[in-house]
């Protein structure tokens, strides 16, 4: 059992993908109302951590430990740690041609609430539901009746994962570099939204993945986490960002050769 404010404990989590280890030993405790980001260089392990946690298939667990509202979240399906309340915002949204967003957006809901057994909405609540959240992503209300990602720009791509974050209400939302590609306005919008959730629902907690300080200015950080080679090999308060911003990850790791 963990604390009973804890939402996620990683315990010497070890995983590969295609027979390369890539995550060595991760320890990751978060709580309830916390925001965590995690940094590092390309290719220390940022994307696997998120993917393993959300049970991608193609990520193997070699050994260790993850709790997710006290339960074994390794044995779960992902659709079973969605329905538990984790969410994972992908790095490159992929295209849904024919899929309309209004249905996807719609049945992913119910078959969350149906796994937590709540009501499912009907279609003039989920209407209602729709238009008052694009209102605070700048969404056009046009964009219900496209298919999934099809033509949307890079900051339409990551608007509608966060709308699709706050139709869940997750309790755990990963955010895999949610500020990539993003113009300032694009990216001012997206953090506002996220924002506005986290106000709106104290207890939903946050893992940011990101190689840049920008999107930490605008969604302080409880801790920094710094990833090498697979392993977390430095932590520290929201400052750290603007330390690894003008001083590169050099000094880190000469501290652990």
């Amino acid at each position: 059992m963990t604390d009973a404010n804890t939402i996620l404990n990683v315990n010497k989590l070890f995983a590969s993908v295609e027979d390369n280890n890539i995550l060595k030993g991760i320890d990751l405790e978060i709580k309830e109302g916390e925001v965590h980001a995690i940094m590092g260089l390309n290719g220390s392990g940022k994307s696997t951590l998120s993917n393993v946690l959300a049970g991608n298939p193609m990520y193997k667990v070699d050994s260790g430990e993850v709790l997710f509202n006290n339960k074994d979240l390794l044995s779960l399906k992902p659709e079973e740690r969605a329905g538990e309340g984790m969410f994972l915002s992908f790095q490159n949204p992929i295209e849904l041609p024919g899929v309309m967003l209004n249905y996807f957006l719609r049945t992913s809901l119910n078959e969350v609430r149906k796994y937590r057994g709540e009501k499912e909405v009907n279609l003039r609540e989920f209407k209602a539901m729709f238009d008052d959240k694009i209102k605070k992503l700048n969404f056009p209300s046009k964009i219900l009746s496209r298919s999934i990602n099809e033509g949307f720009s890079g900051g339409e791509k990551k608007r509608c994962e966060i709308l699709q974050l706050s139709f869940l209400k997750p309790k755990l939302a990963i955010l895999d570099e949610i500020d990539s590609g993003l113009d300032i306005d694009a990216l001012s919008d997206v953090a506002a939204a996220i924002n506005n959730y986290k106000e709106e629902n104290p207890k939903a907690s946050f893992l940011l993945i990101t190689h840049y300080k920008r999107l930490l200015d605008y969604i302080k950080p409880d801790k920094i986490h710094v990833l090498i080679n697979g392993k977390f090999v430095y932590e520290g308060d929201a400052t750290l960002a603007d330390k690894l911003e003008s001083d590169g990850y050099a000094w880190i790791e000469d501290m652990i050769k």
